[in-house]
């Protein structure tokens, strides 16, 4: 079987630290090389793989200022749409610009869709779905408007995150900094109940960050680390008492939830999206529905044993029932077409 998975342009394959949706291409792709199939990766150049790389974009448009996002994402499907008929499946992990092209060619598509954001974007999936096979990463994601092939959870390497059975005293918050995740509800809870919160991520909403989060920030109780990725990200999830995701959307996934989880960490989260999807309640977190309830659960944190936390992850979540998912996808894809 030879598969062609476009992976997004923004930044690196896998990222240095940030950029959710090329890691899960990169975890993809990698366990799919290890179970023998023939995957070509159309990445940025500095893109790093086991498989075939096939690269034109110089650099990631998050990187490098000199590459023009537009530019070369057309530049980038073109070259493979361009030598579509090598492959039996075309995997496109790029959002909806990729749609563009499937009509053009007679290679069957998957495209995985890492979070529906609003209806605003039907327009590039609903005419197209004859024609490719969509994937939902939650159940709580899938738009009702839209036909899908499967739904297929994100795994991670478990191992990547090794188990940290005792965890210390301090609260931990790990994303991007925006209204949408819920930084300034970790902070209201941490200082609620008297911890440290240690918060992580890049700052997507400059003004929230200045408005919101920086005022509060002392370095003492409150401390902020900026994005981070390998050993310096395992020992932010692991070294924690817990994690704190206080969403204020529906969340598609929350790969940082299984990650902190994979170390042993348990997660508060707020119940939206695909949160009870993954949150077993009372056993690796607990889901809340208001900040009084986050901080109830602070106090409930010592009733969670890491040890099943993590064994929840391994058992669940392993990057290798994600891709097996897929081969069956792709599968019974290639024996109806």
């Amino acid at each position: 079987m030879r598969i062609a998975m476009i992976a997004p342009i923004a930044w690196r394959t896998p990222p240095r630290h940030y950029g959710p949706w090329e890691l899960v291409t990169s975890l993809l792709t990698e366990a799919l090389v290890r179970a023998g199939v023939d995957v070509t990766l159309f990445a940025t150049c500095d893109s790093v793989t086991t498989a075939r790389l096939d690269a034109v974009v110089p650099s990631p448009y998050c990187e490098d200022p000199s590459i023009d996002a537009k530019v070369w994402e057309y530049r980038h499907l073109a070259h493979v749409f361009e030598q579509a008929d090598r492959f039996d499946i075309i995997h496109n992990q790029a959002d909806f610009p990729a749609h563009a092209f499937s009509r053009l060619v007679d290679t069957p598509m998957v495209s995985t869709i890492h979070g529906f954001s609003s209806q605003r974007i039907l327009p590039m999936y609903k005419p197209y779905e004859d024609r490719i096979h969509y994937v939902a990463i939650s159940e709580a994601d899938r738009s009702p408007d839209l036909r899908y092939a499967a739904t297929i959870h994100h795994g991670i390497v478990p191992e990547d995150f090794p188990l940290d059975l005792v965890g210390s005293d301090d609260l931990l918050y790990f994303g991007r900094i925006h209204p949408d995740k819920g930084t300034r509800e970790a902070i209201d809870v941490a200082q609620a109940v008297g911890r440290r919160l240690h918060i992580y991520g890049i700052v997507q909403d400059q003004g929230y960050f200045e408005r919101e989060i920086a005022p509060r920030i002392d370095g003492l109780t409150i401390l902020y680390h900026g994005a981070v990725g390998g050993e310096a990200r395992r020992q932010a999830l692991g070294q924690a008492y817990a994690l704190l995701h206080l969403i204020n959307f529906d969340e598609p996934f929350g790969l940082s939830v299984i990650e902190a989880m994979a170390c042993g960490t348990p997660v508060i989260a707020m119940r939206r999206g695909s949160m009870p999807e993954i949150i077993e309640d009372g056993r690796n977190g607990f889901l809340v529905d208001d900040l009084d309830g986050a901080i109830a659960a602070v106090a409930r944190i010592p009733d969670i044993d890491r040890r099943a936390t993590s064994e929840t992850v391994a058992r669940r979540f392993s990057v290798e029932r994600m891709a097996q998912d897929y081969l069956r996808l792709y599968h019974t894809i290639l024996a109806t077409a």
